[in-house]
Parts: structure tokens; sequence; C-alpha cells
């Protein structure tokens, strides 16, 4: 299986959506950990990378497009 690919400030999808309704979010912080933030209502989460990666669905918007 191929690594997923995502960066900084790249707008991605989530297998499950936030409670508030929305199902996108935006990479705030990298690391070992990874900072999340809900495009919807603003709330922010930092989960492990490893399971980041596996939770994380796709790229919906590359910083570098942008």
């Amino acid at each position: 299986m191929e690594a997923k690919k995502f960066g900084l400030n790249d707008i991605v999808e989530m297998k499950k959506q936030h409670p508030c309704g929305t199902n996108k979010w935006k990479i705030i912080r990298m690391g070992a950990d990874v900072r999340i933030k809900c495009e919807g209502c603003q709330h922010s989460v930092m989960i492990p990378r490893r399971e980041f990666e596996k939770k994380m669905k796709r790229v919906l918007i590359s910083a570098n497009e942008a």
C-alpha cells in the first residue's frame, strides 16, 4: 500500500465527520503528532501521526495548489 501524501495547511477529508457536521479539516501542525482544525467550527484536535494516517481518507485541497 502506498503511503499517503499530505502536508502543512492541506485540507483533508477524514473517514468520520465531526459532530458539527463537516468533514473538512486543515492540517495546522505536523511532527510526531498532527494537529488538525475543523473547517466548520474551528475546533482543533491533536492526534498521533500513525492514527491520523489511518483515519485520513484523502487530501481535498493541497497547500501547494492554492
